[in-house]
């Protein structure tokens, strides 16, 4: 988190505790659930077998290995590791909109930057390449970076200790992502909640049906709750929500629309078998990431001869 250190920051030891603690199939399995439902000439080759179990509802048929299932006698999924390095493009807008303050007291960029070494480090454990790019009115950046989690959270927070005086332009990073033209790729898009509109489904679900895709959806304060009337103010000239705005009924005007616009992203990302992970704090971040960690292998292993569902990835939350 920026302002502190990584040793004083409980969220990344966390992070760190995750990357470390997990195995390296662990890891294989948990990524590869989110970029599953995206077909690639690299994925799934003639290497070493990274999961095996009986089809369900929801894999894909092209995925049955028919020499196991005549073996078995009933349809069997055969997962391979990949046979060379994958990417992931970690999206992050820093447009002045992300200075915006969440219910836990941080900022909308800070809990975003933590979203993001979530990913890097895992995909970090399992040898991908990472690239980093940020975006706002000025410029869409790649920032370059090599080596390990604790590098790649270096370069991450001296890239945000900058000054927070441009507008964000959300339609120039997803034009960028949609670029990207490795399909193998896995990206991670961060923002807030208040950047996308209907407007941009389109582009969400072109993205998502190209590439495995994360979203990660940063919540923000109700500026018109009565019970942050003290702490929410303009960012551009630091006036106060006036009095007569703030009231429930206008509150709950805003919560619903927020709900509304957030429950269609996740429908749009969930058909083309995306992800999105929303949270108000780094802390609650840290939790659905875990418990979608958690899923993804118990998934992946509930089918396994002699291997138990493994419902916690290894780490307390």
């Amino acid at each position: 988190m920026i302002g502190q250190t990584r040793s004083d920051d409980p969220i990344r030891r966390k992070i760190e505790t995750l990357g470390t603690m997990m195995s390296l199939p662990t890891v294989r399995k948990a990524l590869g659930v989110l970029e599953g439902a995206h077909a690639s000439n690299r994925r799934f080759g003639s290497d070493d077998v990274m999961d095996i179990h009986a089809y369900e509802p929801g894999d894909e048929a092209k995925r049955i290995d028919w020499k196991t299932s005549a073996r078995v006698g009933r349809p069997m999924v055969v997962l391979r590791e990949r046979p060379s390095t994958s990417k992931a493009w970690l999206l992050l807008d820093i447009g002045q909109e992300m200075t915006a303050t969440c219910p836990s007291g941080e900022q909308a960029y800070q809990v975003a930057a933590n979203a993001l070494c979530m990913f890097a480090a895992l995909s970090l454990r399992r040898s991908d390449e990472v690239s980093i790019v940020f975006g706002d009115s000025s410029a869409i950046t790649r920032v370059p970076f090599n080596g390990g989690l604790a590098q790649f959270e270096r370069t991450l927070d001296t890239a945000l200790r900058r000054d927070w005086n441009r507008p964000r332009n959300i339609d120039a990073l997803l034009e960028y992502a949609r670029s990207i033209r490795d399909r193998d790729a896995l990206i991670v898009l961060a923002t807030e909640e208040h950047a996308l509109e209907e407007r941009h489904l389109r582009d969400i679900r072109a993205i998502a049906r190209t590439h495995p895709m994360v979203l990660i959806d940063v919540a923000t304060i109700n500026p018109f709750d009565t019970g942050h009337a003290d702490v929410v103010v303009d960012g551009r000239n630091g006036r106060h929500v006036p009095a007569f705005l703030r009231n429930a009924r206008t509150a709950g005007q805003v919560r619903t629309h927020r709900e509304y616009l957030a429950a269609a992203i996740r429908h749009e990302l969930n058909r083309c078998g995306s992800t999105v992970i929303r949270s108000d704090s780094s802390e609650r971040m840290f939790h659905e990431f875990v418990h979608m960690v958690s899923v993804s292998v118990a998934r992946s292993t509930r089918y396994q001869p002699g291997i138990p569902s493994t419902s916690n990835p290894g780490v307390k939350a």
